[in-house]
């Protein structure tokens, strides 16, 4: 791969300035850009290119974590373009022709092009039919390839995700479309399997047989912002689960794939999606907590309520927090209860897996030596520090035969060179090398979304917010999310803790 075009559409939005262009620069610093790399910027904003390079700069010194270098930014800027109009607008599309042509030498044919659809997701399908009429993404056997990717969320619910895997499978090949989370370029949820399936010490007691329960956490500090007009239609339930925190559990209960091949991950991903129930066999309501969060402090500051946010509705019951009780269907899971939950303006950014495995025998043990063992807990790191912790049972150094549970650690940092990275940075390099590995098919977006039909809320039938909760902002959520793991003997690993299980059972 010696040339690229890359062009990015919504190129003026936040998820570009704070997440795609450091990626984009870390690439150009590690050296995994093509030589020939042509940055192609598309927004309704009438901006000159040299405009829009400015603004590039100006994110980059905001957002990259650590200082920039001259000759990397020369790199990645020096062949930045841009094109003004609307997305829905044929004629953007025959600018942007235009501009491509000329970035190509008039070779458009040999050329390799990846098309981003930063965009809300109820354009995905516009902007993908316009580059199709306009001749973009043809390939030609004796061409270059043509890709496009597009971000989550794919779609609000099953219908509509079926209705977008259609639409853009009409104008574009399967091997085309690249559905990308951004959470699958993190090395920590990668180590997950390499953890797995890689270390035969897992394998063995990876079962019902020996897990008791599996956690999976993904906590922001982070408020709704000024994202109220996205938000307030979509809600965390809608926003994460179907995408972060399925990916979550698919990594750890998916059974082996065959090989390490995007057909053969997919596969295994879907069919592990597909088994995901609601945990009782009543009302799915009962295995679900919806909760808002109100005013409150994070950190140092002042969090004003939800609903106060701009372009929030004042009366919105939209959530913010979201806890579900799952139940995976295969004979490996089968008993054993699966808890997640997500939410915003919550006390600590933390993700991770903790699996807490049944307790071992205690016939050796007195009562009260017994009452100290600790069940043991595998945590599984993903952010903001990235590891694995496990919590075993010891002996003290006094003379007295005194138990208690002592912590186990590995850190990434501890043993890895530190990387720059914000995640997007392998799953793009991968698309430009045709590799789909570690992007979602259109199996897995419609398993996904079968499986959290259950938990959806017919906003009409629920306009006085029967169904939800409320917390204040810089808490672990509300404590109807701590009934709903109590009624199973159970509590939640708190979200402020340390990186290491906690020491109470």
């Amino acid at each position: 791969m010696s040339s690229c075009s890359l062009v990015v559409f919504g190129a003026t939005g936040d998820l570009v300035r704070r997440l795609l262009l450091p990626a984009l620069y870390n690439l150009a610093a590690t050296g995994l850009l093509p030589a020939r790399f042509a940055l192609v910027g598309v927004a309704r904003e009438r901006l000159s290119g040299d405009a829009f390079r400015r603004s590039l700069t100006d994110a980059l010194r905001r957002h990259l974590s650590g200082p920039l270098d001259r000759r990397v930014t020369s790199r990645l800027l020096g062949s930045v373009h841009y094109v003004g109009g609307d997305v829905d607008q044929p004629r953007t599309y025959g600018q942007l022709a235009s501009t491509l042509m000329s970035i190509e030498d008039h070779r458009p044919a040999s050329a390799d092009r990846l098309f981003y659809l930063a965009l809300p997701p109820m354009t995905f399908a516009a902007a993908a039919t316009h580059l199709a009429a306009f001749g973009l993404t043809t390939e030609r056997e004796d061409g270059g390839w043509r890709r496009v990717i597009v971000e989550k969320p794919f779609g609000v619910s099953l219908d509509s995700a079926r209705t977008l895997n259609a639409d853009l499978e009409a104008v574009l090949g399967t091997h085309q479309i690249y559905r990308i989370d951004h959470y699958l370029g993190k090395a920590s949820v990668q180590n997950i399997q390499t953890l797995r399936f890689g270390n035969g010490i897992f394998e063995p007691v990876w079962n019902r047989d020996h897990v008791d329960h599996v956690e999976i956490t993904v906590a922001e500090t982070v408020t709704v912002e000024r994202r109220g007009r996205f938000y307030d239609a979509t809600g965390a339930l809608r926003d994460m689960v179907p995408n972060h925190l399925f990916q979550l559990l698919a990594a750890v209960a998916m059974e082996a794939p065959t090989r390490f091949d995007a057909a053969s991950v997919h596969a295994a991903k879907t069919a592990l999606l597909d088994a995901v129930r609601p945990a009782g066999p009543g009302d799915p309501r009962d295995d679900v907590v919806r909760g808002q969060y109100r005013a409150g402090v994070v950190g140092n500051a002042d969090v004003a309520a939800y609903r106060d946010a701009p372009y929030v509705d004042a009366a919105s019951t939209t959530e913010t927090y979201v806890a579900l009780r799952l139940r995976v269907e295969t004979p490996r899971w089968a008993g054993v209860p699966f808890y997640l939950r997500t939410g915003k303006a919550l006390g600590t950014t933390r993700a991770e897996v903790a699996i807490t495995f049944k307790r071992s025998p205690s016939m050796m043990f007195s009562d009260e030596q017994a009452e100290r063992l600790k069940a043991n807990v595998l945590v599984l790191e993903v952010a903001p520090d990235e590891g694995v912790g496990l919590r075993l049972n010891a002996k003290s150094a006094n003379p007295l035969l005194t138990v208690d549970g002592v912590d186990m650690r590995f850190g990434f940092r501890d043993y890895f060179d530190a990387v720059r990275a914000v995640g997007y940075e392998k799953l793009i390099h991968d698309c430009m090398a045709g590799d789909a590995t570690l992007f979602q098919s259109a199996s897995m977006v419609e398993a996904g979304w079968r499986a959290v039909a259950p938990f959806l809320v017919d906003a009409a039938a629920d306009a006085n917010g029967a169904s939800l909760s409320y917390y204040p902002a810089g808490s672990d959520g509300p404590p109807e999310a701590d009934a709903l793991i109590a009624r199973d003997g159970r509590r939640w690993r708190p979200i402020a803790a340390s990186a290491a299980p906690p020491k109470t059972s």
